[in-house]
């Protein structure tokens, strides 16, 4: 089962917030997920974003592969770039 950490779109109508979550690459955007390990708000000011960096990590080492976007994110919130794995597409 190929793993991927992606966003999940959650808010309201012109107003998106997205969760970080970890879910099988098959399944949809909005669809079933394993874990979620963070939240994004580009909306607010100053941008909020909270990464669980433990199981960020946790999910690397059993073979869990970033999206381009995601990969960006996990980076800006405080992983080193060396420890957060090259993107799945």
């Amino acid at each position: 089962m190929a793993v991927h950490i992606r966003l999940r779109r959650t808010g309201k109508h012109k107003a998106p917030t997205y969760r970080l979550v970890v879910a099988d690459s098959r399944s949809p955007r909005n669809g079933k997920f394993l874990e979620i390990i963070g939240h994004y708000n580009p909306r607010s000011e100053p941008v909020e974003l909270v990464v669980k960096a433990d199981r960020a990590t946790h999910w690397f080492s059993v073979g869990a592969r970033p999206t381009a976007t995601t990969r960006s994110l996990l980076i800006r919130s405080g992983l080193p770039d060396a420890e957060v794995p090259p993107v799945a597409r």
